[in-house]
């Protein structure tokens, strides 16, 4: 095992640290879910407030670490696999960020949530494109369509134009940490604006190879 795959291991093994240190010292009932304003809607009993995340992160990164060993196109996997591995450590530092925002607001803390948690969306959509962008064919990592599964000229193609479409997003995402009432609206609308464009874009791709 690799030294990459060593921090990631070490990252969800501190969150479920950080459940058994703050379990004493949270209340009953902890906040676990915000509406678009940044206002908290959803409660759950601090057992599943404190262990929901690292479960996840336990949960998300076996899969990262097991579905590319079933990959059919896996041997290309390991042409990336250190930016994947890269993407991996930053899905769970993300993880990790947004239970410290609910540790910290059960703890009496109160700030906008929106406007916390828009930089950590702008970075791992970033990081997203970063891993696109280098992304060889594959049936796990990257945009599959049927039009880019079946070329990898429309593979490479449709994924370096998500690498740069995919940043472009993080960029309209981190704006919503300085405009919190649009923060929302910054995501969503150029979010599905790339998936549309990407899907577009790879289609006549494909039409032009034919």
């Amino acid at each position: 095992m690799n030294k990459t795959k060593i921090f990631i291991l070490f990252l969800v093994l501190a969150s479920f640290g950080l459940a058994f240190y703050f379990y004493p010292f949270m209340p009953d009932q902890m906040a676990s879910h915000w509406n678009i304003n940044g206002e908290v809607d959803g409660y759950m009993s601090k057992l599943w407030g404190l262990f929901l995340i690292p479960i996840m992160m336990a949960v998300f990164t076996l899969m990262f670490f097991f579905i590319p060993k079933i990959d059919p196109e896996k041997k290309k996997i390991k042409e990336f696999e250190k930016h994947f591995d890269d993407f991996i450590i930053v899905f769970n530092l993300f993880m990790l960020y947004v239970y410290l925002l609910t540790i910290l607001w059960s703890a009496g803390e109160t700030f906008n949530m929106t406007q916390a948690i828009m930089p950590a969306l702008a970075f791992i959509f970033y990081f997203s494109g970063v891993l696109i962008g280098r992304a060889k064919r594959n049936y796990t990592i990257g945009i599959k369509l049927p039009w880019t599964l079946a070329s990898d000229d429309v593979w490479e193609k449709t994924n370096k134009r998500g690498e740069y479409t995919f940043k472009g997003v993080a960029i309209f995402t981190l704006l919503g940490a300085f405009f919190p009432n649009y923060a929302w609206m910054l995501l969503f609308f150029p979010l599905i604006a790339t998936i549309i464009y990407l899907c577009i874009y790879s289609y006549i791709e494909y039409k032009k190879i034919k």
